[in-house]
């Protein structure tokens, strides 16, 4: 099992090795398709199920402010400076779409081990990562329809189901095993991350091995509005934390938080609902490389101030 966890704690890395692999040999993922992106993410939901306990929606209440602080932020700011980055860089049509519902997405679940390896608050983490989820099935649909439907049109419905079928229903279920047969899950939830990992990678490979031509084509485009879309996330979050006086770790928490979207949900809601904008996925794949990497980087940083500042 150890050996897992470090596989798993490995992601950043296997997320660029796989992004190299599949610009340089994309058959190696032709066999995936637009299906598994679906499943692989109600697998992925699942395992966040398993490990969540009804006393998790009770740390809600531990600290509402910073809750509410983070998942504000991440429903407001995030959106907010997807659609301007789009107008500013005067993104194309299928690339601004990407990026903006990726942006209107929840929390990404690989923030909670960022916040552990960060020495933030990981009660907090998973608490924001949970709620985000629970009131993306409204707020996700609304938002997309807002900033999206400037561009295409948007059933707002449509995704609201997927969003109940590929999420919400999942992470009930996990919810469920994890109360009724409490062993079984704990013997489930030592591979869970592993395999969430597995197909996120998985997801990403497909996506850009699929789009391989138009992303060379566009790569400057993409990396750099990605990049923007994250860092400020991350750097807002923090800073905003900062500004309402909340406790260091509680500040690195709310950015992680806000900073790391969840990549595979922008994936497979762009892959259903906008197949005929043939490059809407690829600014998620772009993006759950773009925040693994810097979510590592920030909580490599913070691991060693603390560790400086405990001498």
């Amino acid at each position: 099992m150890a050996f897992l966890r470090l596989l798993t704690n490995l992601f950043p890395l296997w997320s660029v090795l796989v992004a190299v692999v599949a610009l340089i040999w994309p058959a190696v993922f032709s066999w995936y398709s637009t299906l598994f992106i679906q499943i692989g993410l109600g697998f992925i939901m699942l395992g966040m199920g398993l490990t969540l306990t009804l006393s998790d929606f009770k740390r809600v209440f531990l600290f509402p402010a910073a809750l509410i602080c983070g998942v504000t932020l991440q429903f407001v700011i995030m959106p907010f400076l997807g659609w301007i980055i789009v107008m500013f860089m005067n993104l194309p049509r299928d690339i601004a779409v990407g990026l903006i519902l990726v942006s209107c997405c929840p929390g990404g679940t690989a923030s909670n081990v960022v916040a552990f390896l960060s020495r933030a608050n990981v009660a907090l983490s998973v608490s924001m990562t949970s709620v985000s989820t629970i009131i993306a099935v409204l707020l996700t649909p609304f938002l997309t329809k807002f900033y999206v439907g400037q561009l295409v049109p948007v059933d707002a419905l449509a995704l609201l189901q997927s969003i109940l079928f590929i999420v919400i229903f999942p992470v009930a279920a996990g919810l469920t095993i994890n109360h009724l047969f409490n062993q079984t899950a704990k013997k489930l939830i030592n591979v869970s991350p592993f395999i969430s990992v597995f197909f996120i990678i998985l997801i990403v490979g497909y996506i850009l091995s699929k789009n391989r031509e138009s992303i060379i084509d566009n790569w400057h485009i993409l990396v750099v509005s990605v990049l923007i879309l994250h860092l400020s996330g991350f750097a807002l979050g923090y800073f905003i934390a900062k500004f309402f006086n909340f406790k260091e770790e509680f500040c690195r928490t709310v950015s992680i938080e806000v900073g790391m979207q969840n990549s595979g949900l922008g994936a497979a809601l762009a892959s259903k609902h906008f197949s005929m904008l043939t490059l809407a996925t690829v600014p998620c794949a772009v993006s759950a490389v773009t925040h693994c990497i810097l979510g590592s980087i920030l909580a490599a940083f913070w691991r060693v101030k603390s560790e400086k500042s405990d001498c």
